[in-house]
């Protein structure tokens, strides 16, 4: 094991050195115990502030798996049930024909509702009754169940307004309750930042990122889900007014801690595990491979996360959140792994590093490419 944490280790010292990466931490559970946290770079390259394994990182919609996971554990826990009606937690929701919108189709970008209402901005985000109101306001674009298209950005308000009205707590308090202190990593992911822990966030960059989003016309249902006005980039990521607002489409963490919690999906840590094996076998179920027309391609869905993404190595059952801008977190059921990459370089194809480096990685452990 100590080979591959200093293999992983020189591997991102390079990737820091020639500047594909700026700042990133790496680390990877087997078997319930931690095989690698590494880190390497600079947080903030104005101050030379270096990456530490506390640092926090804007990581986008890496923080739907947090979205789900606490879904799951209020699931095993008798609070909340999938096929439920998002209207019998949330009666306004049932709005404009929503009223057949059950949480699994949410879960699994099917309800229908992937468009974020017109002319939103920072502070609409921030104002969570203004904005759930909105989105209970919203018609269908599809009879729910019937397609699928990535709900950018509704899904965290529908999710989360969900699991207020169950439980009485807001996601990010159930978050820290139910998951991060079991885990005793509460102090590391979060949705919106505590004020006091802004000067552990890592500074984000543009890399290629938003020269792709950019290539995008204005018309693309890409910016019908995700609206220029509040689409992921450096200058939104590092804006104090949105880091410490709950958006839970999105978050900010460290790498250790999301591995940690994708390993307690897959079985135990220290002796705490998240949910059942049968739940585990029923969250690393693929829903539906259809084409979705936000994302521009067909990507294998479950409840909560995408199934089966190359960073995930060779096994289809493998579930987890990719994040604008490159990072990723996940568990693979079938080798009882789990990965997280965060960094602050946003990049894509071909300049994001999570496959080669997740591939490293299970080669030295010898779990696969």
């Amino acid at each position: 094991m100590a080979d591959v944490q200093a293999v992983t280790q020189q591997t991102i010292d390079d990737l820091v050195a020639s500047g594909r990466e700026t700042g990133i931490q790496v680390c990877a559970y087997l078997d319930g115990e931690p095989v690698v946290n590494v880190c390497s770079g600079t947080a903030d390259p104005a101050t030379g502030r270096l990456v530490e394994e506390t640092t926090l990182f804007n990581s986008w919609s890496t923080g739907k798996g947090l979205a789900s996971t606490v879904v799951h554990v209020l699931a095993e826990q008798g609070l909340l049930d999938y096929d439920t009606l998002i209207a019998e937690y949330w009666p306004r929701f049932a709005a404009h024909g929503k009223h057949g919108i059950t949480l699994a189709h949410v879960l699994t970008h099917r309800a229908g509702v992937p468009q974020a209402p017109a002319g939103i901005t920072l502070a609409d985000l921030a104002d969570w009754e203004g904005m759930c109101a909105r989105i209970a306001d919203l018609r269908p674009l599809w009879e729910p169940g019937t397609a699928t298209g990535y709900h950018a950005l509704t899904f965290g308000y529908i999710v989360g307004e969900t699991v207020r009205r169950a439980t009485g707590q807001s996601i990010a308090q159930v978050l820290h309750d139910r998951v991060g202190l079991p885990l005793h990593t509460a102090d590391d992911l979060f949705f919106g930042v505590p004020a006091d822990q802004l000067p552990r966030t890592a500074r984000l960059q543009d890399g290629n990122w938003s020269t792709i989003v950019d290539s995008r016309p204005d018309d693309s249902p890409f910016f019908q889900a995700a609206p220029r006005t509040v689409q992921p980039g450096a200058a939104l990521g590092n804006d104090p007014g949105y880091l410490t607002t709950d958006v839970p489409c999105a978050g900010t963490m460290t790498a250790a801690a999301l591995a940690r919690m994708y390993a307690a999906l897959v079985g135990e840590v220290d002796g705490v595990r998240l949910v059942s094996p049968e739940r585990t076998d029923r969250i690393a179920a693929i829903l539906t491979t259809d084409a979705d027309p936000v994302l521009g391609a067909p990507v294998p869905k479950g409840l909560g996360y995408f199934l089966g993404l190359p960073e995930m190595g060779p096994h289809p059952r493998a579930f987890g959140c990719k994040g604008s801008g490159g990072s990723i977190a996940y568990a693979d059921p079938d080798d009882r792994f789990s990965f997280a990459l965060t960094h602050n370089r946003m990049t894509a194809p071909p300049e994001d590093t999570a496959a080669h480096i997740a591939g490293q990685i299970r080669t030295a452990l010898g779990i696969g490419p």
